[in-house]
């Protein structure tokens, strides 16, 4: 068996242990220990919220994802409405239409300012921009965690969601060996936002993932999230382009655009053509030939984890860790078996 294969393997039993562990233990991979709510290292928990708590209030938890006018967010936002209608929380997904940082944001603070909020879940275009209003939560004594996307140098108390770095790495190891081990030409890479940290993380795991192959990385190429500018700009990039053998969307709206292209261009089985995310366009390109392997990152999973866990940190003290949502490839082999996001 090759590396590729191993390491294909290891990334598809994980998730696969994942999945079990939140089968399991019903929070996946949180401990417990704290008999207090008030307390996660030196977290503490803002007066208003513990007077909820105290007398029996529904609790308020807000989901702030960075675009929800994206197909992704659907199924961030059904796991979230699964998990409030079992814990009985007030749960609502929130954020900029187009991905404004500088609104999410506002936002934030303005929630913040308000005790409109006892938790926060997070998913930020860019770590940076929302590093502050982090800070400024767990001043105010708002638990407050990252999801989807991560936050790793904030002052969050968690992150739910895929490993970004890890799945970029394993994309291009298993298009490496889609295509075999003497392959050359260019791969063409395509992001919905280059500049946003989770693109930046998915792309360095990527590039790691075709180190010491024959294989020329051409990009990342921003397409935006608007389908028809998606298209037309992968298009226009393909035009200037020669000798590509293989192209990879990091999302689930490159990928899409990348797959039409591929399609109506007439070069389904001469291109290679690989994702993130499953989408029901996907799932069709996938069925159609037009792409070999998507990876699932189950975001209905994160929309519910990011509920659950900050629930279970203010109603019962559980100590906030990382929830490990897994990878899966999905493929011609296993779509039947594959649950849409969308």
């Amino acid at each position: 068996m090759s590396l590729l294969s191993t390491a294909r393997r290891l990334l598809v039993t994980g998730a696969i242990a994942t999945v079990a562990a939140v089968a399991l233990s019903g929070c996946g991979a949180i401990t417990t220990g704290a008999e207090t709510s008030s307390t996660n290292g030196g977290f503490q928990l803002a007066g208003y919220i513990q007077d909820r708590i105290d007398s029996g209030e529904p609790l308020r938890i807000k989901l702030s994802y960075h675009d929800p006018s994206l197909a992704f967010a659907t199924p961030i936002s059904a796991g979230m409405e699964r998990a409030g209608e079992e814990l009985g929380v007030d749960v609502q997904l929130i954020g900029p239409t187009g991905g404004d940082a500088a609104k999410q944001v506002a936002e934030l603070q303005t929630l913040i300012q308000q005790q409109a909020v006892d938790g926060l879940a997070v998913s930020s275009a860019s770590s940076d921009a929302l590093k502050p209003v982090i800070a400024e939560a767990i001043s105010a004594g708002i638990p407050i965690i990252s999801f989807n996307t991560n936050n790793p140098d904030s002052e969050q108390m968690g992150f739910v969601g895929q490993d970004l770095k890890a799945s970029g790495q394993s994309q291009a190891e298993e298009l490496a060996s889609v295509l075999g081990e003497s392959a050359t030409g260019k791969v063409v890479v395509f992001s919905l936002d280059t500049g946003a940290g989770w693109s930046n993380d998915r792309f360095s795991g990527f590039e790691a993932g075709l180190s010491g192959t024959g294989l020329e990385i051409v990009g990342p190429v921003n397409v935006g999230n608007e389908p028809n500018a998606a298209y037309n700009v992968v298009e226009s990039t393909m035009a200037g382009q020669s000798g590509v053998v293989a192209i990879a969307g990091l999302d689930c709206c490159s990928t899409t655009a990348a797959a039409t292209w591929v399609q109506q261009s007439g070069n389904a089985g001469k291109i290679v053509m690989v994702g993130f995310d499953l989408l029901p366009q996907t799932a069709d390109f996938i069925t159609n030939g037009v792409v070999s392997f998507t990876i699932s990152q189950n975001p209905e999973e994160q929309g519910y984890q990011a509920v659950k866990v900050l629930y279970d940190f203010l109603t019962a003290g559980t100590p906030i860790t990382g929830v490990d949502t897994g990878a899966q490839f999905i493929t011609l082999a296993n779509i039947a078996d594959a649950t849409v996001e969308g």
